[in-house]
């Protein structure tokens, strides 16, 4: 379906499938829970409407994924960064059958030992472009890098075979890392269950935590909120242990993001306990970490778990909060995509207080910084729908051109 809601609001997809079901506006509220009045006023973009939890009731009722109600995947422009070979060219890589079993694979025998390091160059700068919100130049390297790390798996010397797993499940986690960006939800849960198996048979704690964040962060994308609240609790269980007075700040940093990604999921599950519980366990880590840190690629920090705060607050539907946190937050010192997901919170709890003028402006100095970033995430994309439909006065001369931007209008 991509493509074809693309210029459609939430509220008038739910109305597109809705009819496409042969339900009315009474059956589908009484599902759900609501009013017919309610859901038509959703239908007719007069309540905007942002709270996954309820988005993910209204998908269920319709027999839909979340990501046809949000408008994911989107189509990932071509630039210089990836040439012509988007996401295509990464599913082809992660469906290549000769990795369920190697044996069957072609050439085998033939293959040429390939640099560790080289690889664990690549990984890193695969993760760097990503948290610089570079989305087409990351989709089109992790499958060249993965191609290397499948190749290492079969060339390496024994005593290198928990290096090269860790090294494995670092590239299918930064794989999962743009694929959810980009809507792309079932090959992401494809890359963070190999990822999960690779890091499993790394022995690194360090590797192992990483990846139990990213799996976390596909069920929670495809809309299995509580099993990923489940998730984070086993996998903080397993790893916990491991956190003595000696435990390095990588290690803490993943322990501490995995409980963010927890509280997140946990606010979509309307699990209001768990989510203040698990934030208070990344406030935790982060006081011992002391300072915000970028180990393992995780931003982790206090200003990171400031930044979960109010996402939370978002989700839970405690706008005010939200709205009273956003300022107090600089996020000037974390990667770029940090900043940007912080402009996007910022200007949907705007948004949800009659401020859209100010969210315009927040989220037209995030395109600065990241245009990728933007142009592709569903709450920005919703956010320029919904101004769009609900314009009063004077159109907004910035407004039709960062929606032409967007490809929305």
């Amino acid at each position: 379906m991509r493509g074809m809601t693309e210029t459609m609001t939430i509220g008038e997809r739910i109305a597109f499938y809705r009819r496409r079901r042969g339900q009315s506006q009474l059956v589908l509220a009484g599902l759900v829970g609501r009013t017919e009045d309610w859901l038509s006023r959703v239908e007719n973009n007069r309540i905007e409407l942002d709270r996954l939890s309820v988005i993910r009731r209204l998908a269920d009722a319709l027999d839909v994924a979340i990501g046809d109600l949000v408008g994911e995947p989107t189509l990932l422009e071509w630039t210089d960064d990836s040439g012509v070979n988007t996401v295509p060219a990464l599913r082809a890589a992660l469906m290549d059958y000769s990795q369920l079993a190697p044996l069957l694979g072609a050439g085998n025998a033939d293959d040429e030992p390939v640099s560790l390091d080289n690889v664990e160059r690549d990984v890193a700068s695969a993760f760097e472009a990503y948290q610089a919100s570079r989305y087409a130049y990351v989709t089109a390297r992790v499958p060249l890098i993965l191609n290397d790390a499948l190749r290492a798996t079969r060339t390496a010397d024994v005593e290198d075979f928990g290096r090269v797993q860790g090294l494995l499940g670092l590239t299918y986690q930064v794989a999962v890392s743009v694929l959810t960006k980009l809507g792309e939800t079932d090959l992401a849960w494809i890359a963070s269950e190999r990822g999960l198996t690779a890091a499993q048979r790394s022995g690194n704690p360090v590797v192992l935590g990483s990846l139990f964040r990213s799996v976390t962060h596909a069920l929670h994308s495809t809309g299995r909120f509580a099993a990923s609240v489940d998730l984070t609790r086993a996998a903080a269980d397993l790893l916990e242990p491991q956190l003595g007075p000696r435990a390095d700040d990588a290690l803490l940093s993943v322990y501490g993001t995995l409980f963010l990604t927890g509280a997140v999921a946990a606010a979509r599950a309307d699990d209001r306990a768990a989510a203040r519980s698990f934030l208070d366990e990344a406030q935790e880590s982060a006081s011992r970490l002391g300072r915000d840190q970028n180990a393992m690629w995780t931003a982790f920090g206090p200003t990171n778990v400031a930044l979960h705060r109010m996402t939370t607050a978002m989700e839970l539907g405690d706008v005010q909060v939200a709205v009273d946190l956003a300022p107090r937050i600089d996020a000037s010192a974390l990667p770029v995509e940090r900043q940007v997901r912080h402009a996007i919170e910022t200007a949907r709890a705007y948004t949800a207080r009659s401020r859209r003028d100010d969210a315009l402006g927040v989220l037209l100095q995030a395109e600065q910084l990241a245009p990728e970033q933007v142009r592709h995430h569903a709450i920005s994309r919703q956010l320029v729908l919904s101004w769009l439909r609900n314009n009063r006065g004077a159109r907004s001369m910035a407004l039709e051109q960062l929606a032409g931007r967007l490809h929305l209008a």
